[in-house]
Formats: structure tokens, sequence, C-alpha cells
């Protein structure tokens, strides 16, 4: 294996429907994030939408979150998340996306382990919970200790430009313990700068596009949101396409 092979930057996309599974997997995703709702940030994909994804032989990490809002989760909540990882496991997906918070916002460690334990076997992503941490560097030692492989994180901020720093500061603190992806934001035009001010080697992207027409009846109804948007396979190739660009300038 080439030193470019082992240092790649990895693009990890986020898709809620069987036409985004398409058009990430077209545009050259290295991984799927699968989940419903990408309007709210995303909750438990349906098992058809994580069947399909297991039949395409791309990897594809499916969202642990039963419902909108905070991640502060009752035992009814976990019960709810150790289900939809057992469905996870049972469609062959090799991993899942997840986090659990305390009303303080700092990471509910004991919630964690639980869901850990659960997901024996596949991989794990602590979500964007670690961004309402009061000391991120706290959660990233949390998440290190449970066992997950990556977090995805935008340093604390609405974005990962405005966080850039602090992710910067996570990837030096994990000293390759653990691989710290960068997402929120994440473009085509930035996504360079991004990678060499931090030192991500995963970057996450929903790289979705405004449908070109809204249906106003629809809107009407409450049947579709505004804001919502759709996974466009040229974004996707583009942000691909930078990438490897960055590469080919490191690791020649």
């Amino acid at each position: 294996m080439t030193r470019a092979e082992t240092n790649r930057v990895r693009l990890e996309v986020c898709v809620d429907s069987p036409a985004g599974v398409a058009a990430a997997i077209k545009g050259g995703a290295d991984r799927l994030e699968l989940c419903a709702a990408l309007v709210v940030g995303g909750l438990t994909p349906s098992r058809g939408l994580m069947a399909l994804a297991a039949a395409s032989g791309r990897p594809a990490y499916a969202m642990i979150r039963p419902r909108p809002g905070d991640f502060v989760y009752g035992p009814a909540d976990l019960d709810v998340m150790g289900d939809d990882i057992d469905t996870v496991r049972a469609l062959g997906l090799p991993g899942v996306v997840l986090g659990a918070s305390l009303p303080s916002g700092e990471l509910d460690a004991a919630a964690l382990s639980i869901l850990v334990d659960r997901a024996g076997g596949l991989g794990l992503t602590l979500h964007r919970a670690i961004d309402l941490t009061p000391d991120p560097i706290e959660a990233l030692d949390i998440a290190i200790e449970l066992g997950f492989e990556r977090v995805l994180t935008s340093g604390c901020a609405r974005t990962a430009v405005e966080g850039a720093e602090t992710i910067a500061e996570l990837v030096d603190h994990a000293q390759g313990r653990i691989s710290i992806m960068a997402g929120s934001g994440v473009t085509p035009d930035n996504a360079v700068d991004l990678i060499r001010q931090t030192g991500v080697t995963e970057v996450h992207a929903s790289c979705g596009m405004a449908p070109a027409v809204v249906d106003q009846h629809l809107l009407h109804f409450g049947f579709v949101q505004p804001g919502a948007r759709e996974t466009d396979a040229a974004t996707v190739m583009w942000l691909a396409a930078a990438i490897r660009d960055i590469e080919a300038d490191q690791w020649p």
C-alpha cells in the first residue's frame, strides 16, 4: 500500500432517500451516512433504505436517532435505539452513528456505554452531540475510552469552517487514536482549505441542492419542509475531486 493510499482523505456523504444513495455512489463517496429527515439533522433511516444501501456494495453507517431535538435520552429512547442497532446488524451494514447527552450538554457516558455494548462488532461514529459539550477535549477522551472509531464534528460551531481551530485541536489531541471527521457546511469550495487547516483525513457533507421546483401545494400541507435539499451527484463528484487534488499535492 502506498503512502497516498494509507493517508488519503475519505469522503462521507449523508443521504436520506434511495435517490440520495444512488447520487452519492455515482459521485464517488467513500462511505454513506444513512438517515431519514436530513432537514432536522437526520433520524434513524427506514429498514428498507438500510437494506438498499447494504446491497449497494458501498460502506454505509446508519444514524441511530429516534426523534428530532436534543440528545438527552430516557430508557424508552434507549430501548428503541438498541432495537434499531440490532436491525443495522441484521441487514449487514458495517456501522452506526450515535450520540447521547446529559442535560448539561456533556456526553452521557452511561447511555453511550449501553448503546456501544449493543453495537458490539459494528463500527462506531460519535455524531455532533460532541459539538454541544462544554469541553470537547474531555468528550473526545470519553469517545476514545468507549471505543468509537471516529467523531463527526463542526468544532462546536455552526459550520466546520467556523470551528476549524477547535477541529485542529481535536486532531492534535487525538494523536491517531480516533479519527476526527469534519462536517457541517463542507463544500467543494472550502474543503481543501479546511483539510489543510485542521489535518483531518475524513470529511462529511450532504452535497445537497435545493430542488429546481418546490411543489407549493405539498409545502402548504406540510408534506415537504422549507429548506429541504436533495443529494446532488455532481456536487459529490466535485467534492471528491477537490479531495483528490489535495492528496496529489500532499502525497505524490
